[in-house]
């Protein structure tokens, strides 16, 4: 389908910036021939390059940023965390997705929390599982020795990162870091905040990444870290035992996936809730971008509108598919988002959103030894139950032969529990906020599971991979229950209406927010459409008539720190971009 054209407001919006063809660009496309990486981090991004440049392919890059965005980007991310790894070998024509998200403790109930979940003690930390999927793929997949991978991440933390003004400022917002001895000794080392260029060194660290490096996965989850990690958490109030850490596995799944407008969307499945982006995709389908131009109220509001019916699913079906079955084929199904499509009135919010019976599209019944929902049916199903900023990280990489990792991984909320554990140097996790405590929520804690989580990574292709098709796009953002509304935006940005990678995130950004949708504990949250306030000024008023409830935000204060890589068809360049919105950076080779 041809794009739309540019109105003269989108028109207006270019000649402001100085990189923009069809929207708003302040930095160039980044591009390469050999291979591009994308972080949150600049160091990070150049560390994967290293790795590239070393002749690492794709995998053996991402194992580098891993481990390189502990020390860089500490706020973000740890290998105290969790995440999902999304692998693509082109030449096996092959996708798959490495589960690195961990269980709750064995302990974990929810009488537990009687006072509600905290945010910064160790009783708020789950198995960190992105070790396990970062080795576990390397195995699969790398090529270089693993100690070559970890070489640049163990530089950082011996040399140290310049802190930098984004990470300053939010840092001094946290008064664990400051207080908590191991914490303090990173992030504080002088009794005082860490100012902008300021080295942040972690030694420990290193220790424990060179630990990884000589003994693999068994020195994190049974050897010495793990023995250290538990000590610490016995000592502190936590929950987290050495048989919790001993009994984590990676998961690897295959990734689910929709077509739209005849290319191939992959995403992680559930306990990912990359499904709403897919759903999104299919409800935005039934639109004609030319009919609802960039950034126009008709296409903020079908977008929003779109969103708000897959949240619904979302709450309702979807939780940790070994205990909960989800109608998940129903809910991809082109038929069941046409049935949804109907229930959207251009011209007006819908009052009230419900989920859908998506059982109804799916050629089974369910399981009735698991856990599930199922509108109007109260045999062993599962009522959602109403209720009332976050922090990740996201990278990507494609390699000179054509393969390509997309990675999320996360400590939850800014800087996780803000504990350091012991003498590992380790940031550890407060996953355990995802939580629901609610008698019958879907999501409702249970020790043992993995918790229902935001992380998505995307990847789109010309056609299915098995199939041959071929690398078009792989991008992702931070931003927990943003995410997906995030990459909703630039996807479209970049197929529907011809936005460059850099357009389609440097671009004005909106971000809804949906009562009883939210996933943080206390799961509330107000019902409100934020934009940032470089929008085309008449969409503002188009949204408002529609019902919308308006938060006019600074011209980047948007969610989401989005990174993509476009692939260009005919001669293969890569094309790099990241957010500006935080500190990511692109390098291309």
């Amino acid at each position: 389908m041809p794009v739309s054209s540019s109105s003269e407001s989108d028109h207006n919006m270019t000649n402001r910036t100085p990189h923009g063809e069809r929207g708003q660009a302040f930095r160039p496309v980044r591009m390469g021939a050999k291979g591009a990486v994308v972080a949150n981090h600049p160091l990070a991004a150049q560390a994967g390059l290293q790795t590239l440049m070393r002749g690492g392919n794709a995998v053996d890059a991402a194992v580098t940023v891993g481990f390189a965005l502990g020390p860089s980007e500490p706020q973000g991310s740890s290998i105290g965390g969790d995440g999902f790894v999304m692998v693509h070998m082109r030449d096996k024509k092959l996708i798959r997705v490495a589960n690195g998200t961990g269980a709750a403790p064995l302990a974990a109930t929810p009488d537990r929390f009687g006072g509600g979940i905290p945010q910064m003690e160790f009783s708020a930390v789950s198995v960190p599982g992105i070790v396990d999927a970062l080795l576990s793929a390397h195995e699969k997949y790398g090529s270089l020795p693993l100690a070559t991978c970890l070489e640049p991440a163990i530089e950082l933390c011996e040399d140290g990162v310049p802190v930098s003004h984004f990470q300053s400022v939010s840092a001094a917002k946290y008064d664990v870091l400051m207080t908590a001895p191991t914490s303090a000794a990173v992030f504080a080392p002088d009794g005082r905040p860490l100012a902008p260029g300021d080295l942040r060194r972690n030694p420990d660290l290193a220790k424990t990444y060179r630990l990884i490096a000589e003994q693999g996965r068994s020195a994190f989850y049974e050897g010495e870290i793990a023995r250290e990690i538990a000590r610490f958490s016995e000592e502190n109030g936590g929950l987290l035992t050495l048989e919790d850490l001993k009994l984590h596995k990676v998961r690897w799944d295959d990734p689910i996936s929709t077509t739209y407008r005849g290319r191939t969307v992959y995403e992680a499945p559930p306990n990912s809730t990359g499904h709403v982006l897919l759903q999104q995709l299919n409800l935005f389908e039934h639109v004609d971008p030319a009919n609802a131009p960039y950034l126009s109220a008709e296409s903020v509001h079908m977008m929003v509108e779109a969103k708000r019916l897959a949240f619904a699913d979302r709450e309702a079906y979807v939780a940790d598919p070994e205990f909960v079955d989800i109608p998940m084929e129903g809910m991809l199904s082109k038929e069941y988002a046409a049935s949804r499509f109907g229930l959207i009135d251009p011209e007006r919010v819908t009052d009230q959103v419900e989920p859908g019976d998506a059982w109804a599209f799916q050629d089974r019944a369910p399981d009735e030894s698991r856990r599930f929902f199922r509108p109007g049916v109260e045999s062993g199903s599962v009522s959602p139950v109403p209720s009332g900023g976050s922090e990740t990280t996201h990278f990507c990489v494609v390699d000179r032969w054509g393969n390509s990792v997309g990675e999320l991984q996360s400590i939850q909320t800014m800087f996780g529990s803000c504990l350091i554990a012991g003498s590992t140097g380790i940031l550890m996790n407060n996953r355990m906020t995802y939580w629901h405590l609610e008698d019958g929520h879907i999501n409702q804690l249970r020790p043992g599971q993995r918790v229902r989580h935001t992380m998505n990574p995307v990847m789109v292709f010309s056609g299915p991979v098995e199939d041959g098709g071929r690398l078009e796009l792989v991008c992702g953002t931070p931003g927990a229950d943003t995410q997906v509304q995030t990459n909703l935006q630039v996807v479209t940005g970049v197929f529907d209406y011809g936005l460059t990678v850099a357009e389609a995130l440097e671009g004005p950004r909106w971000t809804h927010f949906q009562s009883g949708t939210d996933s943080t504990y206390p799961h509330g949250t107000r019902d409100e459409l934020s934009i940032e306030d470089r929008i085309p000024e008449e969409s503002p008023e188009g949204l408002r008539k529609r019902g919308h409830a308006l938060e006019m935000v600074g011209p980047f204060e948007g969610n989401g720190s989005e990174g993509a890589i476009q692939v260009q068809q005919e001669s293969g360049a890569l094309m790099a971009a990241s957010d500006p919105r935080r500190d990511g950076d692109s390098a291309v080779w």
